[in-house]
């Protein structure tokens, strides 16, 4: 498949286009990054307006024609459908085209499959590509209609090769429903060790290219697969990153986010989404330089939705990531409309590096949201006790000074009597001021 020439058809109705505010040129080119991401050589892509779908072959008869002439010209070995296709569909366009179909769920699951490089990414493509082959075994098939007999005269004619194929479909699709289960537990210890650790997790979340790669390499020093590609990276990487004032947070980088995700997939990388919902602060990447940038993070927050986040306005910081990408006018337009958010997104550039520090502390202040602040005074010499604080709590501000080290530290909720705990008494403190919530 790799370097096929390909042919790239959007087709869009028309209360479509009246709904939607993503323009047919953006899907178009989105469609054709798709084909790129494994390879495809496009020879050629076009948008097209549909009144109603045909049950037959989606589009109208005459745009079949036409496409198949293109197909014949330019001998053109794939030909892409940006819309879901039924089976039947599927193999009608095949059979009018003379070379092989695929639509948009094909497509992605094509580029999943290629991406995955972990042993449970393996997995998750390999169930949501078994549940999308599921429903095509009619079409993927030359040889169903044979049938397997029987033993002796009591077997009877015996199952159907598409019998057959099914069974041991759904087989497999159980056998790796069992090993995402362990996998599913395995990150629950996970969290639960972490938990323990005590560090809170940030995930990066948002629409495939929006740079979330990037991003993590600049706030991990990391070196992840960062490239101008759609689905990039699949696996999830996770990575420790220090706060501004010497806190820690376990940082997750997950798979891009894409519009009409399949929901085989969604249901497939769920043990991977956990992540994102058992995340303490969630920051959503937009490439503010993209025309279709508020479409794209409505497609966010609507798979965010449908895998069961909840209280967004707490856990949520909108980013806008590529500011370097933008002219001087549209700088100064980015600024107007960040004064008409009330929490205002933060304006990134993760190639420049401008804004990082303003998000590592947005960061912080959104998870010491519930925290306490604790002022103590510790003896010079325990510096086994200093240490201790910078690497369990955040040390706001020191003093030093003859008396002691003067310390005002903020601690999660859950570590308090921890830190009561550890300074309790002895000779090592002077004195403990235990300051209110803020």
């Amino acid at each position: 498949m790799t370097g096929a020439r390909a042919w790239v058809v959007c087709p869009t109705l028309a209360r479509e286009q009246a709904d939607l505010s993503r323009s047919p040129g953006s899907r178009r080119d989105e469609a054709v990054g798709l084909a790129r991401a494994i390879d495809l050589t496009v020879v050629g892509a076009e948008t097209v307006s549909l009144n109603a779908v045909r049950p037959a072959t989606y589009i109208g008869k005459g745009k079949v024609e036409a496409i198949a002439a293109n197909v014949k010209a330019e001998a053109i070995d794939l030909v892409v459908f940006d819309c879901a296709l039924s089976p039947a569909q599927q193999r009608n366009l095949e059979r009018a085209f003379g070379c092989k179909v695929i639509d948009r769920t094909g497509l992605i699951l094509e580029i999943f499959g290629r991406r995955a490089r972990t042993a449970e990414g393996a997995l998750q493509v390999e169930l949501a590509h078994l549940d999308y082959q599921r429903s095509r075994l009619v079409r993927s098939w030359t040889h169903l209609e044979r049938q397997r007999g029987g033993f002796g005269f009591l077997g009877g004619p015996g199952e159907s090769q598409i019998e057959t194929d099914r069974r041991l479909i759904q087989e497999r699709i159980i056998r790796i429903e069992r090993e995402l289960e362990k996998v599913k537990r395995r990150r629950a210890l996970h969290r639960v060790s972490r938990d323990s650790a005590p560090y809170p997790v940030v995930a990066l979340v948002g629409y495939t290219n929006a740079g979330k790669s990037t991003l993590f390499n600049r706030l991990t020093q990391a070196e992840i697969l960062a490239a101008d590609m759609l689905f990039a990276t699949l696996d999830p990487t996770v990575r420790l990153i220090r706060l501004p004032h010497g806190g820690s947070a376990i940082l997750s980088d997950t798979v891009g986010f894409i519009s009409n995700l399949p929901t085989t997939l969604i249901s497939a990388f769920r043990a991977t989404l956990e992540e994102v919902l058992a995340a303490d602060v969630i920051v959503h990447l937009r490439d503010i330089s993209h025309a279709d940038s508020d479409v794209q993070g409505n497609d966010v927050d609507a798979i965010l939705t449908e895998i069961g986040v909840a209280d967004r306005a707490d856990r949520v910081i909108e980013v806008w990531n590529k500011v370097d990408c933008l002219d001087a006018d549209a700088r100064s337009a980015l600024a107007d409309e960040q004064e008409t958010h009330v929490a205002p997104p933060l304006a990134v550039s993760a190639v420049t590096g401008e804004g990082i520090d303003r998000l590592l502390q947005a960061i912080e202040d959104r998870l010491a949201r519930g925290r306490s602040l604790v002022e103590l005074t510790l003896d010079a010499s325990d510096g086994l006790g200093l240490h201790w604080l910078y690497e369990h709590a955040e040390v706001m501000s020191r003093r030093d000074e003859e008396s002691g080290l003067h310390l005002t530290v903020r601690v999660a909720a859950d570590q308090i009597e921890r830190v009561k705990r550890r300074f309790a008494g002895g000779g090592d403190v002077a004195r403990q001021d235990w300051a209110a919530d803020r």
